[in-house]
């Protein structure tokens, strides 16, 4: 008898559980990954970039071979059983491989490291993409014809611990990477930010193991795929070699299989082809709602603040559309079926997508101006404590620059400027110049009583900092040599009016400590919090009891658009993913025969797949210099899927594929008795 709990059976919270640990596990690898590859392998960004997508692909190419398996021989449970075992080794491979002591601590030869890590990746991929078409449908299983309420619930359940799996494991396990660990160096420790969800996939199939005897568990039907294949091969090639007039029509192309495949597997065929044909626009979405990890990420680096905001959404939205949105549309009386649905939430993934090219606009106005083909730049710092007067040649523009200020960046041809003139108090100073094109250049100066000293330095910065990255250089107002470090950072010694190389700041928004030293004193502050995205040059200038002064010069003005502006589309997309993906699933589930269920999840997911290759190929094909203008062609062309999906989904009729296959058991059962009531009939006669 089956144990129910609050209205459901007791064996969808085990699966449910499970799928929690293995998203933990699967997102949590993920989210360091990139940074694995370039910081330990030390792997380009190019090519770190393809083999991550090369992975993510083939984890949402396996889940054909996944439902195969499940539909065609093991069954449901044993493939989850089987592959989660795979999954779990490894997870557990990638851990070890990312052990900077299996080479003795040396960085020189990482090829077990990556010799273990590639084989680990693949496993993995196997493994969840293995899994992932089995896991909801098997919870699918678990009920019966009349919990069709209860079943739509668990969908939402299951894709609700999906995204609490997800936004658990993206704020965890980074902060697991970030800690030091090593015998012989200490660095980032990748093998307990692996190590940890190799241990939660190891939880996850425990939990699963338990609710083995709670589970119903719906027997594989034979390689049901080859059966598929080979009935509407047959039909192509029947219909091709009756086309003439003279053979009549028939009401559907694949009834021309009916020659030699039964009418039960020809009217499933039917229903696996109608909803697969629906999928055909479907990759548009996935090609819009999975930039929110690449292109949303990159908009998000050009903006101040930090926090995660899509899991958390989900984690809210997908209850509350559930138990609010969903009961008063209904009591509205509006007939809002599941392809309405998915089709609202692919208009909204469009409105998104619109949102986030305003916010695009408005971070492109923030963007530094850097010099164009055959232009240079220069900006000009008064070091000194009386104002000067700098007057460019051969133009004889003029510039005055106060006491410890700075002029913004000048745009001149690189090949016109030929020198400046800088006048201070009775001192005048001629500053030779040869600029490069393309380049910037920043010309700090000083008068003393004597004479003026000027540094003309290439500040080597062609464009803003990426991932929202802050920099920072010191130059020495000192009239000696000074050793200069900021927080764990030692810039080294610098000699008066010399400058050190920009360096990065590990944490943009904190404060550090900086210390200007000699061998007779030290002089130390206390940093501001430079901003993303920022860069900044810090003049060393006095020390009065051993408080140093310093002066900040504003090269690249930090991110101002705040990472909250995303919130809309953000919002926007969770809600088109709320009623396109969570429908989507619970669809494919209700509108499949019961030997193709993971077959049809396994469609849904391929979709992913091809989602991701569509980005691929606008991305690499796209001529387009602005990242709006890009948005803003994702969104039309998903609207126009939109309206072309809105007009197939009204030619979609809804079926009850377990009504049709009782129907044909039940012709069966006549046919049969049919038969034995005919083979009695002629024993009865041959023995007259």
């Amino acid at each position: 008898m089956e144990v129910l709990c609050c209205g459901f059976p007791l064996s969808i919270f085990f699966i449910v559980i499970n799928e929690f640990c293995e998203r933990f596990s699967y997102y949590g690898m993920k989210a360091v990954l990139t940074l694995y590859f370039t910081r330990f392998l030390h792997w380009e960004d190019n090519f770190a970039t393809a083999i991550y997508h090369t992975f993510v692909a083939l984890c949402y190419l396996t889940p054909i071979l996944g439902a195969i398996i499940a539909d065609s021989w093991l069954g449901k449970f044993k493939t989850i059983l089987y592959l989660s075992i795979v999954y779990a080794i490894g997870q557990t491979v990638l851990s070890v491989g990312s052990i900077s002591e299996l080479t003795g601590g040396s960085g020189n030869n990482l090829a077990p490291n990556i010799a273990l890590s590639m084989i680990g990746l693949i496993l993995i991929a196997l493994g969840t993409g293995g899994i992932k078409p089995c896991v909801s449908a098997f919870g699918g299983d678990q009920f019966e014809e009349d919990q069709e309420r209860q079943r739509a619930t668990f969908f939402s359940l299951f894709y609700l611990s999906i995204n609490a799996g997800s936004l658990l494991s993206t704020l965890i396990t980074p902060t697991l990477r970030a800690s030091e660990c090593g015998i012989h160096t200490k660095q980032e420790c990748y093998p307990l930010a692996f190590g940890v969800p190799a241990i939660l996939m190891a939880v996850a199939l425990v939990v699963f193991i338990i609710g083995s005897k709670m589970y119903k568990k719906v027997k594989p039907q034979g390689n049901i795929m080859l059966e598929v294949s080979k009935c509407v091969g047959f039909a192509i090639k029947n219909r091709f070699l009756h086309r003439s007039k003279e053979f009549p029509k028939r009401e559907h192309w694949l009834d021309w299989a009916s020659d030699k495949y039964d009418k039960r597997l020809i009217a499933q065929t039917k229903m696996v082809l109608r909803v697969l044909f629906l999928y055909i626009p479907l990759p548009m979405f996935w090609a819009v709602f999975d930039q929110q990890g690449s292109r949303w990420t990159l908009q998000a680096t050009a903006m101040n603040g930090d926090f995660i905001v899509n899991p958390i959404l989900i984690v809210i939205m997908v209850p509350v559309v559930d138990s609010l949105v969903y009961p008063l549309i209904k009591k509205c009386k509006l007939n809002f079926t599941p392809l309405k649905k998915m089709t609202v939430g692919m208009f909204l993934g469009s409105l998104a997508f619109v949102a986030a090219a305003l916010v695009q606009v408005q971070i492109d106005k923030t963007y530094p101006v850097f010099p164009a083909a055959r232009q240079a730049q220069i900006k000009l710092i008064n070091m000194g404590e009386i104002p000067a007067t700098v007057q460019f040649q051969p133009q004889l523009d003029s510039v005055y620059v106060a006491p410890k200020k700075e002029t913004g960046y000048m745009t001149f041809e690189a090949s016109e400027l030929q020198s400046l003139n800088i006048s201070a108090a009775i001192l005048n100073k001629i500053e030779p110049l040869d600029l490069l094109e393309g380049e910037r250049y920043t010309l700090a100066f000083k008068w003393n009583t004597t004479n003026i000293s000027s540094n003309l330095i290439w500040d080597n910065i062609t464009s803003k900092p990426e991932n929202g990255k802050s920099l920072v250089r010191f130059i020495n107002n000192f009239p000696f040599t000074v050793n200069v470090a900021m927080g764990d950072t030692d810039f080294g010694e610098l000699d008066p009016l010399s400058v050190t190389n920009y360096s990065v700041v590990p944490k943009p928004d904190g404060s550090y400590t900086i210390n200007a030293s000699t061998p007779q004193t030290a002089c130390t502050t206390v940093s501001r919090k430079f901003g993303y995205g920022s860069v900044y040059t810090i003049s060393l200038d006095y020390c009065p009891e051993n408080e140093l002064s310093i002066t900040y010069y504003e090269d690249i003005a930090p991110n101002t658009v705040h990472m909250a502006w995303q919130i809309p589309q953000y919002f926007l997309l969770t809600c088109a993913e709320v009623l396109f993906s969570v429908t989507g699933l619970e669809f494919s589930y209700s509108q499949a025969p019961s030997n193709m269920k993971s077959v049809l999840q396994a469609g849904w997911l391929l979709t992913v797949a091809v989602g991701n290759i569509i980005v691929l190929i606008v991305a690499g094909a796209s001529t387009i210099d602005k990242q709006w203008a890009e948005y803003v062609l994702f969104a039309a062309l998903l609207l126009l899927v939109c309206i072309i999906f809105a007009i197939m989904a009204s030619f979609y009729t809804y079926i009850d594929p377990n009504e049709i296959e009782a129907q044909f058991s039940e012709e069966e059962k006549e046919k049969k008795k049919d038969q034995d009531d005919n083979e009695k009939e002629a024993e009865i006669d041959s023995r007259m």
